[in-house]
């Protein structure tokens, strides 16, 4: 008589219960991303503030009726979608027309995030689809950056002109002479730091943004994994380029204080459902992100690339899952459990 097979016994799950939810995430990303999003309606004026509250109201709004449309229980509470919409509205231009912002939570909300099954079953981050969405559908509208005019309320140059990027300065000094010559607009390594640039409204502060994602990481709400290997590789490919030829290519602070860099290092390439669920798996994601990133903005058409980078990113992240997930127990190389036990 052969002897009955020695079981596993485990209880039921969750075996660990964490005191952190939704909610409470969610509510610690809006925090970090709240003197970011504050200082671009300090530089900009109300117009800013009005695409704030524009796009996280729209967002609500929508996820709660599609979610009444299709039957299922409402969870708008969690938090989920005014994230998504401040997001959002943080890689619009602060004079983004309210139409903008309405069509931008509906991409976000329904299209990348509802469709898919709601929260936790998106592929690519939604605040991102929205804005790449809206970067190919109205290229003049989402590239009209005004110039900032502090302090709050003097914002009449909101309605002025539109006002060059540095990353989009430099691409046109590119395309045109093939050097780097003095950027539009006198800027300078310090007008990136402080802001003085024209660009997306919750780019503006490079060290706001730093502070945001160290606040992030402090209550462990992320880890260091992403954005470290983001920047990181981006740091030292642009550097390493401007080393070879530095008449042809910036230098790497320059990267790191103009355009979304710090934004989507810190606050959606982190995002838990489309980043890769292992310590390994994480470190491979942020360097693919940074290089990505790199090609884009040096040998690309678009004179930003983090947008590009983090959806091509979060399409390679079941794969970059399925290698490094950690080996099933009593499975050996090649084989899964079963047939080792055979």
């Amino acid at each position: 008589m052969s002897q009955p097979a020695q079981l596993f016994h485990a209880g039921p799950s969750p075996h660990i219960r964490q005191p952190e939810s939704t909610r409470r995430i969610m509510l610690w990303v809006i925090v970090a991303l709240l003197p970011a999003a504050l200082y671009g309606v300090y530089l900009f004026g109300a117009n800013a503030a009005l695409v704030l509250v524009l796009c996280t109201g729209f967002a609500v709004v929508l996820e709660a009726l599609w979610q009444r449309m299709i039957g299922r229980p409402m969870v708008v509470g969690d938090g989920s979608a005014a994230l998504t919409g401040l997001l959002l509205a943080l890689n619009l231009p602060p004079n983004a027309p309210w139409w903008m912002c309405l069509i931008g939570a509906a991409v976000a909300v329904i299209v990348a995030k509802g469709v898919f099954g709601g929260l936790g079953q998106n592929v690519f981050n939604p605040a991102l689809v929205a804005r790449v969405f809206l970067l190919i559908s109205f290229p003049v509208q989402m590239t009209d950056y005004a110039p900032p005019a502090a302090p709050f309320g003097t914002g009449a140059a909101v309605d002025a002109a539109s006002y060059a990027t540095p990353l989009a300065a430099m691409k046109e000094q590119l395309l045109t002479s093939g050097v780097l010559g003095p950027l539009e607009h006198g800027f300078t390594r310090l007008s990136g730091i402080t802001g003085n640039m024209g660009g997306s409204l919750g780019e503006m502060s490079f060290l706001l943004l730093l502070l945001g994602g160290a606040f992030l990481l402090v209550r462990r709400v992320i880890t260091w994994q992403i954005p470290a290997s983001f920047i990181g590789t981006v740091v030292a490919l642009t550097g390493l380029m401007h080393v070879i030829d530095p008449a042809r290519y910036a230098d790497p602070l320059f990267h790191l204080v103009t355009g979304g860099l710090m934004l989507g290092a810190f606050f959606m390439a982190t995002d838990y459902v489309t980043s890769p669920m292992t310590a390994k798996g994480q470190l491979i994601f942020g360097v693919l992100c940074g290089l990505l990133t790199v090609v884009i903005r040096l040998w690309g058409g678009y004179p930003e690339g983090v947008s590009f980078a983090i959806l091509l990113g979060n399409a390679a992240v079941p794969l970059i899952d399925r290698y490094t997930m950690p080996k099933v127990f009593g499975s050996t190389r090649g084989k899964p459990a079963k047939e080792a036990r055979a």
